[in-house]
């Protein structure tokens, strides 16, 4: 069913029939049906294959946040790029600096994936990775530190902060208009929740349509997002150990927190019935959706976002080898998530469902709730 688009909503333009620069790939990504064995057959959700776009849907903001730093005036020309990434966001800006001419700097940790790391450089980014994780913050304030080393003994670089950028929001706002454009009504949302941009940018711009649309968030056990204490988190690309600023709670109708066995089921299950999967944050998405999908009523839409494709993770979710190493094949997920009634009832380590969203910050202190106040 296509309905009118609004003038508000004017979805990206449609590819041109030869691009001449490869930011014009991204954006106008397709749509496919998924139902079993996620839902019944007929009674699915429709997926957003973000993993079109050349490095993924963190294109979208790569490209707009710079773009505005440069309009602003923020950006002058040739100016250093430097900027926190565990991959996705990392690809992004490397087309930004490649469309735009500034060289980018990516502070990584050891845990991105060595064939993340040879297409960065490939890509023309510097990459500079980070040894030993903050102390309270892991992995993700040790980055963020070392990028304000590197801000500080470099003249005019710039640093678009991900985690904060109210233009991280922003961009996905064409996505959302696309979503319209191929649904014509949706209903629920599901979303992974990272530095919480797309989850925050694709609702609020369906709301102006659809007020009474559910926002289901979808967190990685071991993430401190939505309240749960830190933890070891094999899962990239969702969670945090600190608390972004961009996470719009109130926005939020439910969260699901899903552990790495779930993620790899679902996402191998993809890849065998549609052809289409990716990873960690697709996986734990696809499994929220189907879960959606059964427990709304029958005529609900449903519209998931799946963030990137598979190629990340051939050596992870998609090696046989690393994921027995890692517990995590053969572990089919339960029907049903387990459900906590607070978000800090108790540490959640599988598929677990809490309908009460509150933001850790009104409660938190120290340098992970410091890292996330605008």
């Amino acid at each position: 069913m296509h309905l009118p688009l609004p003038e508000t909503f004017q979805a990206h333009p449609p590819l041109p029939v030869v691009a001449r620069r490869p930011s014009q790939l991204v954006g106008s990504t397709p749509v496919l049906w998924i139902d079993e064995p996620f839902a019944a057959a007929g009674c699915g959700f429709y997926a957003k294959l973000e993993g079109a776009n050349p490095g993924g849907i963190k294109d979208r903001p790569g490209l707009h946040m710079i773009r505005e730093a440069r309009r602003r005036g923020e950006l002058t020309p040739g100016t250093p790029i430097v900027e926190s990434s565990s991959g996705t966001f990392a690809l992004g800006l490397a087309l930004a600096g490649l469309t735009f001419g500034h060289p980018v700097t990516v502070v990584t940790d050891p845990g991105m994936e060595p064939s993340v790391l040879r297409l960065l450089t490939t890509l023309g980014a510097h990459v500079d990775q980070v040894t030993d994780p903050h102390t309270d913050g892991g992995w993700q304030q040790a980055r963020r530190e070392r990028v304000a080393e590197l801000l500080a003994r470099t003249a005019g670089a710039y640093c678009p902060d991900q985690y904060r950028n109210p233009d991280n929001v922003a961009a996905y706002r064409p996505l959302a208009a696309e979503l319209i454009a191929q649904l014509g009504r949706i209903d629920v949302l599901v979303a992974s929740v990272g530095t919480g941009g797309h989850s925050a940018g694709i609702s609020r711009v369906l709301r102006e349509s659809f007020p009474a649309l559910a926002l289901i968030g979808v967190d990685s056990v071991g993430s401190t997002i939505f309240g749960q204490p830190a933890g070891i988190r094999l899962m990239r690309g969702l969670g945090s150990s600190i608390y972004p600023g961009n996470v719009d709670y109130e926005a939020f109708a439910e969260v699901h927190w899903v552990a790495p066995a779930e993620a790899v089921w679902a996402c191998r299950q993809l890849g065998r019935r549609y052809y289409a999967t990716g990873g960690w944050s697709v996986g734990a998405v696809a499994l929220v959706a189907g879960w959606a999908a059964r427990a709304y009523p029958p005529g609900t839409r449903i519209a998931a976002v799946f963030p990137d494709g598979p190629h990340r993770y051939l050596d992870t979710i998609y090696n046989d080898a690393w994921c027995r190493d890692h517990q995590l094949l053969d572990r089919e997920p339960p029907p049903q998530p387990d459900e906590i009634t607070e978000p800090d009832e108790r540490v959640v380590t599988g598929w677990t469902r809490c309908s009460q969203v509150k933001n850790p910050l009104h409660r938190a202190s120290g340098p992970r709730a410091e890292a996330g106040i605008r």
